[in-house]
């Protein structure tokens, strides 16, 4: 069988699971490939070259409706010989709603990677024009079942993996009395609580350095805030999916401050280089993937003192942080591999091409209309900051 996945090659969680569902279902005989819409004048990252050989960018002009590109990517499914569409929720307007008009020969896997309300209206936008949806995390699982009337049997949990497990581990030792603590991941506040790591590196001791690794809008904002402890901060840029595993056996700590996940997928990677992770806790998400105090810790959002306790008490515990860190890599080696991960894809495909089930008929693509839940809402006129205490206050709750 023949998939395509939407999502275009870029640093970030949504690519580098593609390149682990690809690497795991080619094995099982399934032909995974990535696709996304080539806007008008996009110039192509040298770096990304190489993914071409796995995938295709659907050509489009300028000039043309949302409805000529939908009808365009619709051309490409069927000249590429698709049985199947991995969709990821709100990835792109158009790849997103294209899943009430495909034709019905085409099995439509939804993938949710978010467990906020823009993510979960979206979902709930094509629910019934698919044929199965998966969660990355039993959070999400559990709220579309139970929130948004999913049905339950077509509704799946499947983490992502942390990786390959046939890379070489070689741990680089730590020979000096300071902790190489890291953060990896998009430089944003709203998501990601990077604003906090100034007030937990307030808190710990001269002798720990942060790696910030990354890039994204409070880029700058955090550089700024983080001025104070300049001498102890190094700042890594965007780092290649690639060199994601060499640069955390480098570091003894993931610190990540998030204020909402849709999984985690750098807690996996940290777990498997044997890097301890220090996460905010987060139900039915963080804590399906660390057992608090024995392959990491979870402490409360946005408590940074405690957050700083935890780190420090990892540092002045070299014996214990090296039982956590083998623990961790353990647990990413045993439970989030890729080929867990596949065979749990290739059970749902199995699953649905015996027994597709009953889903809405596709719409005329010549009245094509972008849905309410696709559409800008209300929660855009909420500013910032209310947001984020929204969002702390919902979690602890």
């Amino acid at each position: 069988m023949k998939f395509a996945y939407f999502v275009r090659p870029h640093i970030g969680g949504t690519y580098s699971v593609f390149k682990q569902l690809r690497a795991g279902l080619a094995a099982k005989g399934v032909d995974v490939r990535w696709m996304s819409i080539n806007s008008p004048g996009t110039v192509h990252d040298a770096q990304w070259l190489p993914e071409f050989d796995y995938g295709s960018l659907v050509e489009i002009h300028g000039g043309m409706t949302e409805r000529d590109q939908a009808e365009t990517l619709v051309k490409a499914l069927e000249d590429g010989g698709f049985d199947g569409i991995f969709i990821n929720v709100l990835s792109e307007r158009i790849l997103t709603n294209i899943a009430r008009y495909l034709p019905e020969k085409f099995l439509r896997i939804m993938i949710v990677h978010n467990i906020t309300a823009g993510t979960y209206s979206a979902a709930k936008a094509i629910k019934n024009h698919v044929h199965a949806t998966i969660g990355v995390s039993e959070r999400i699982r559990s709220d579309l079942v139970r929130k948004l009337s999913f049905p339950a049997h077509r509704t799946f949990v499947i983490p992502h993996a942390a990786g390959s497990s046939n890379r070489e581990f070689r741990r680089e030792a730590n020979g000096s009395e300071t902790l190489r603590l890291i953060f990896l991941g998009r430089i944003e506040d709203a998501s990601k609580g990077v604003f906090w790591l100034p007030e937990i590196m307030s808190h710990l001791s001269k002798a720990i350095h942060l790696t910030v690794a990354g890039d994204g809008p409070d880029l700058e904002n955090l550089k700024n805030r983080l001025s104070p402890h300049r001498n102890r901060i190094t700042f890594a840029g965007a780092v290649h999916p690639d060199q994601v595993f060499d640069l955390l056996l480098q570091h003894d700590v993931l610190i990540m401050p998030s204020r909402y996940e849709g999984f985690g997928l750098t807690i996996t990677e940290a777990m498997s280089a044997g890097c301890i992770p220090v996460v905010s806790r987060i139900r039915g998400v963080t804590d399906t993937i660390i057992d608090d105090g024995t392959n990491g810790f979870l402490f409360r959002i946005g408590h940074s003192r405690e957050a700083a306790q935890i780190i420090s008490d990892i540092h002045s515990n070299p014996k214990t942080a090296q039982w956590l860190s083998d623990a961790a890599r353990y647990k990413a080696d045993v439970t989030f591999t890729i080929e867990i991960m596949a065979e749990r894809y290739l059970n749902v495909i199995r699953n649905l091409t015996t027994d597709r089930g009953d889903i809405a008929a596709p719409l005329k693509i010549e009245k094509w209309a972008m849905p309410r839940g696709l559409r800008s809402g209300l929660r855009t006129l909420v500013p910032r900051p209310l947001k984020n205490w929204l969002r702390v206050v919902r979690e602890r709750i």
